[in-house]
């Protein structure tokens, strides 16, 4: 891309992204017409789906534009960039773009971002590209930098025309197209799709497949058309950021939860978090974290909570409460969904803060293995790293066993909670450090 006579080298692809980060940032907002040049447009873009990432320079330059993009990097592909891009502190992951959807919710990016990204979106009837039409909200956008989109050589023409008439057959509109980047929206109703002759294709999904369950779901080669609310209204609903983290969701109705209950767990967790900190306040020293996962985070409130510091949260949610990642993503947070009874697909020391509430009652009623989980968490703690478990006493007991076994305890903490809403009966919190082997241990 060029801008103001300067050629801008893009993000992604395994390229490195160096001054031309704000360039390029600002060329796709004034691309977009996006009001004072501001890519987050006035905080209606916040969170951002970036696809073959390379070592997540994009989404570490949105960060300071309040943008917080989930960087994933398909296949791994990239080999260890994702592994780079946690060590550098950047929100990232490992996926799997191919058969199966990917674990978030429908409607949760407003912006989706391919550069270079070397990724077939045509193979299997586009199916890859109408697994990004089920994530993007209504008016959401796919910004594509390849050289399909500019290249006018047989080959590059052919896939740019087959993907134009694809994405068009899906009423995505281009609504910029410069050098080598072109910017889609999705549309904000059905209107369009109502309007296509019977038998278009892509189909529209059937009226019982649930675009928001996501594990070990196959993708479909169909449309994920509006709920007539949705339709009606045209668009989200939802407030810019960052009043949006605290005022209540339109698809909270959706998992049952009122607006009081909604706000009762957001001043939970702010007490909570504070109990937290107050407990780790001697041993944590500023800046010990960046990279914290919630690993079962319901409405996002411990995230929420966190608001002020300067870290950034995967939030989990349990299979079984798969529904309310989507309340995560409306607040404009991120996350996945993940089944606790089996490994997360994250590289080894990729955390410094893991929580788990409830987490352990909930595999214990599945039947699944308290030591497999313990050492699944070691695996993803980095050294000096902590977790705060909170569950019921009896729980805390077993799993103090097996602390000195695991090395956490550099520095440990067990107290009896303050009793609140979302407290069960004998809570206790634990807090434990991990410590940083010397060569003398590890050679054992």
């Amino acid at each position: 891309m060029v801008v103001n006579g300067e050629k801008i080298n893009f993000p992604g692809g395994g390229t490195h992204f160096h001054d031309g980060a704000d360039k390029y940032i600002l060329a796709l907002a004034r691309m977009l017409k996006f009001p004072s040049d501001k890519l987050n447009n006035g905080g209606n873009i916040r969170n951002v789906l970036d696809v073959g990432c390379g070592v997540a320079s994009f989404g570490a330059y949105l960060l300071s534009h309040d943008i917080i993009a989930m960087s994933l990097a398909p296949n791994d592909v990239h080999e260890n960039q994702i592994q780079f891009a946690l060590e550098r502190g950047i929100p990232s992951t490992l996926g799997v773009l191919g058969t199966k959807r990917l674990p978030y919710p429908s409607r949760s990016f407003e912006l989706a971002h391919c550069s270079r990204c070397r990724i077939d979106w045509l193979q299997r009837d586009g199916i890859l590209l109408l697994e990004l039409d089920r994530l993007l909200r209504p008016g959401g956008y796919f910004v594509y930098s390849s050289p399909e989109a500019y290249a006018h050589d047989p080959e590059n023409r052919r896939i740019w025309n087959a993907m134009y008439d694809l994405l068009k057959s899906m009423c995505w509109k281009i609504v910029s197209k410069k050098d080598q980047t072109v910017i889609w929206a999705k549309p904000i109703s059905n209107s369009c799709y109502l309007k296509r002759v019977p038998g278009s294709r892509p189909p529209l999904c059937s009226s019982d497949d649930d675009p928001d369950v996501t594990w070990n779901v196959l993708m479909k080669a169909c449309i994920s058309p509006y709920s007539a609310k949705m339709h009606h209204e045209k668009g989200t609903g939802l407030v810019p950021w960052p009043a949006r983290l605290t005022a209540p969701p339109p698809r909270l109705e959706e998992v049952g939860v009122t607006t009081e209950e909604f706000h009762e767990d957001i001043g939970i967790w702010q007490v909570r978090v504070v109990d937290y900190w107050k407990q780790m306040k001697t041993v944590a020293q500023k800046n010990t974290f960046r990279n914290v996962m919630d690993m079962n985070s319901n409405l996002g409130g411990f995230a929420a909570a966190l608001k002020d510091k300067d870290v950034w949260v995967m939030n989990v949610a349990p299979v079984r409460m798969s529904a309310r990642l989507k309340i995560i993503y409306d607040r404009g947070l991120i996350g996945t969904v993940h089944d606790w009874c089996e490994s997360f697909s994250t590289y080894p020391r990729t955390y410094d803060l893991l929580h788990a509430w409830k987490v352990f009652s909930e595999i214990e009623e599945r039947g699944c293995s308290f030591e497999d989980l313990l050492i699944e968490m070691d695996r993803m703690l980095r050294p000096e790293g902590f977790v705060i478990i909170r569950d019921k006493s009896s729980i805390i007991n077993y799993i103090r066993k097996f602390i000195t076994a695991l090395k956490w305890d550099g520095w440990l903490s067990e107290v009896e909670p303050r009793i609140d809403a979302l407290s069960s009966s004998e809570e206790r919190v634990l807090i434990a450090k991990k410590k940083l082997w010397d060569e003398e241990v590890a050679a054992i």
